[in-house]
């Protein structure tokens, strides 16, 4: 009978310690994900910021630039019309809060060709 009491107290205790560490690995899952919306949110909020400054500057034609933001890493990719479009679009994400630094994977496209 004592060894019937003990074998019950064991399944018990173990059926605890296995909840816990269920939930303890859903506790952990449930604070990744706001992390990973976070920063997914921060991207596209640095992605906004530097399309932003291309509207607002004055001679760069930012019609074909693409932009990715990631981590504070930005990636332009598109077409400019001419290679000075290429030096001020980098130059413009470059000085936008936020960014780390600038890929430019930017091509010249002539208007017409």
């Amino acid at each position: 009978m004592k060894l019937i009491k003990t074998q019950a107290v064991l399944c018990a205790t173990l059926a605890l310690v296995m909840s816990g560490s269920v939930l303890a690995q859903a506790s952990d899952a449930m604070t990744a994900a706001p992390a990973a919306t976070s920063a997914h949110a921060g991207n596209h909020q640095l992605t906004r910021a530097v399309q932003r400054a291309f509207a607002k500057t004055k001679g760069l034609n930012s019609t074909h630039i693409a932009v990715r933001a990631h981590n504070g890493e930005v990636s332009l990719s598109g077409t400019v019309p001419d290679t000075d479009q290429i030096d001020k679009a980098t130059h413009v994400a470059q000085g936008v809060a936020g960014v780390s630094s600038v890929r430019n994977l930017l091509s010249v496209h002539e208007e017409g060709h």
